[in-house]
């Protein structure tokens, strides 16, 4: 099975330090050696608030992400972001290469989406009718182009957050007897997280950071941070990931057939 990170805060922040952990599972702590990628949606430079940003820096690479240069970069460069989708690759359907690697990103409502899926499904093969077709040959990515196909159905323009989630609790729940479907959504104005599975079976589980912030130390690397040191009292910063990254912090499990929407930083909807 896949790796799956996110990212979900109220200020622009540094995923650095989750994504150095987080990167040491492609083919150095686990065996997920089939690819990689990241994505941060990005606003005006030094914006505040509670985060509705069209930008978007896109990375992906075929090669193990505790090898390749381009990880490397990205653990090292501190973009900063409201919305973080990152994406570790055990292939099991499609082959090892560039365009079969997540997160996949399609345009809908002249805003950009980023999805990431952790699972293998068997049989879904829905109709593509619409302008959202895959590129590559994922089950992951075909799942995302129907997602997007429904949504343009359902909804004439941008809907809610909350309508969103409405919305997206029902696709999933079509989606999910097919096999496992943990995944995460955002268009920049929120993350949704869906884990059809127990987190002891590679589902999926958060935190909530906030004031007064603590130290953290990573389970997949020698580094530890002080987050009082980078953060205001007003920061709130949830992190969403397959296993934990941290072995001192309170993560919370998903349910299994969970839909829960993050936005500013803090869980919204579940």
């Amino acid at each position: 099975m896949c790796q799956l990170l996110g990212m979900n805060c109220n200020a622009p922040t540094d995923v650095t330090f989750s994504f150095r952990g987080f990167a040491q599972r492609g083919g150095n702590t686990d065996h997920h050696e089939d690819g990689w990628g990241i994505a941060f949606f990005e606003g005006e430079a030094g914006a505040e608030g509670a985060g509705d940003d069209k930008g978007l820096r896109h990375f992906v690479d075929h090669q193990s992400a505790c090898d390749s240069p381009v990880a490397a970069l990205i653990s090292h460069y501190p973009i900063k972001s409201r919305n973080v989708i990152a994406h570790i690759r055990k292939a099991t359907q499609g082959r090892v290469a560039l365009e079969n690697c997540h997160p996949f990103v399609r345009e809908l409502w002249g805003r950009y989406w980023v999805f990431a899926h952790n699972g293998d499904l068997k049989d879904f093969s829905p109709r593509l009718h619409g302008s959202f077709r895959p590129v590559g040959t994922t089950d992951s990515e075909r799942a995302f182009c129907w997602i997007m196909q429904e949504l343009a159905k359902s909804h004439a323009n941008v809907p809610s957050i909350a309508e969103l989630g409405i919305t997206l609790r029902e696709l999933a729940a079509q989606i999910a007897p097919h096999g496992t479907f943990n995944f995460l959504l955002s268009n920049g104005q929120a993350l949704w997280a869906h884990a059809s599975t127990r987190a002891d079976s590679s589902g999926l589980y958060y935190v909530e950071r906030q004031h007064p912030f603590a130290h953290a130390t990573l389970s997949d690397e020698d580094l530890s941070v002080n987050f009082a040191e980078h953060t205001r009292p007003s920061d709130r910063v949830a992190v969403i990931v397959t296993a934990p990254l941290t072995t001192n912090e309170s993560w919370t499990a998903f349910e299994p057939g969970a839909l829960k929407v993050f936005a500013g930083g803090v869980l919204t909807g579940a």
